[in-house]
């Protein structure tokens, strides 16, 4: 099957949303007070980074421009967010967030991976991105429910 415009559409919006991930690890990880938090938070945005290359590497081999930057809506989100941040002043707001934005990057990613107009290649290429997607969300969920057992 073809590559088609709708294909690359769909892989240049998962770049733009996993590069808002990236972008949002960056600026948790500044945020944070807690080291081990600030590490793990680093080590998503690098994890992030790659699958953005990867999924970028696809678009162009495919003939498309891949995606370079963020949604505009992220960049209004993480206005809100670092506001939000600068008046809460608590890693677990932080972390909160961050769980936040995986379950918004998890659905985008499974949305994708149900579209039947994507070839085996495409879903392959997605699938692979998604697993760094899957393993944060799930290390996210667990790190914002431990907290919240603190109390």
């Amino acid at each position: 099957m073809a590559t088609t415009n709708h294909e690359l559409r769909v892989i240049n919006g998962l770049i733009e949303t996993t590069i808002d991930s990236v972008e949002g690890y960056r600026d948790a990880a500044q945020d944070v007070q807690n080291s081990t938090f600030r590490t793990m938070f680093e080590r998503r945005a690098s994890e992030r980074q790659a699958a953005v290359a990867g999924l970028q590497a696809y678009v162009v081999l495919h003939g498309g421009k891949a995606e370079d930057s963020g949604t505009v809506l992220a960049s209004a989100h993480r206005v809100f967010v670092d506001l939000r941040a600068a008046l809460s002043k608590g890693d677990e707001a932080v972390v909160k967030e961050v769980e936040r934005g995986e379950d918004h990057i998890k659905h985008k990613y499974e949305d994708a991976l149900k579209d039947v107009e994507l070839s085996p290649s495409a879903r392959d290429t997605v699938d692979k991105a998604f697993a760094s997607v899957r393993a944060g969300h799930d290390e996210m969920s667990r790190l914002k429910h431990g907290l919240e057992g603190l109390h």
